[in-house]
């Protein structure tokens, strides 16, 4: 099933130019991991990604998750990604699609919360279908109930909300008071300097 799923990202990239993984691990231990990646390209944004039936369905979040739950942040639909892009860090190069520095901002397991709610139950790929995501994420950094909702007429667009749990704080902003790697400790500024430092070297 993946292999059809992520057609439409290969066709995006020059995998023979770019660091990114063509894809090819199955999936993860319990089949439920979150990704969100800062993604240094045109724009600076965050990378929302799932773990569903194989791949990472993912969202472009232009201003980064917040832990507000009066905040809305807009979640634009992506291509489907392989699943070790969850561990990708690297600098797509110039002239690539997504050109810039990648890293992993926060990760960790997540559980739908829409399955075993009685006849209402709903899978993650139904959800998705349905146009409402509802997960509790156990990242590092985010933690509690986030929903992912599909705007009207509008197949791409989707916000992206903190639910008002334990968890919910207007205080924090994450994006900006921890902005490097829960994996390397990296910066996108970091991945940067050591690329110049590998072309000089």
């Amino acid at each position: 099933m993946g292999g059809k799923r992520l057609k439409r990202y290969r066709e995006k990239r020059d995998l023979r130019k770019s660091p990114e993984p063509g894809g090819g691990r199955r999936s993860s231990k319990g089949g439920r991991r979150f990704v969100i990646q800062k993604h240094d390209a045109s724009r600076l944004h965050y990378d929302f990604r799932l773990e569903v039936d194989g791949v990472l369905v993912s969202w472009a979040v232009p201003k980064g998750p917040s832990t507000d739950p009066g905040e809305r942040r807009l979640a634009v639909r992506t291509e489907d990604h392989p699943l070790d892009y969850a561990t990708f860090e690297g600098v797509i190069p110039e002239g690539e699609y997504g050109a810039g520095a990648v890293i992993v901002w926060d990760t960790g397991p997540y559980r739908n919360l829409r399955a075993n709610k009685g006849p209402d139950s709903l899978s993650m790929p139904r959800s998705i279908d349905d146009g409402l995501v509802e997960v509790w994420l156990e990242g590092e950094k985010l933690r509690g109930g986030y929903a992912l909702k599909r705007l009207e007429d509008r197949e791409s667009d989707w916000l992206l909300i903190k639910m008002d749990d334990d968890q919910a704080d207007a205080r924090r902003n994450p994006v900006s008071t921890e902005p490097d790697s829960v994996l390397s400790g990296r910066s996108v500024e970091h991945m940067y300097r050591e690329l110049e430092d590998e072309d000089h070297g």
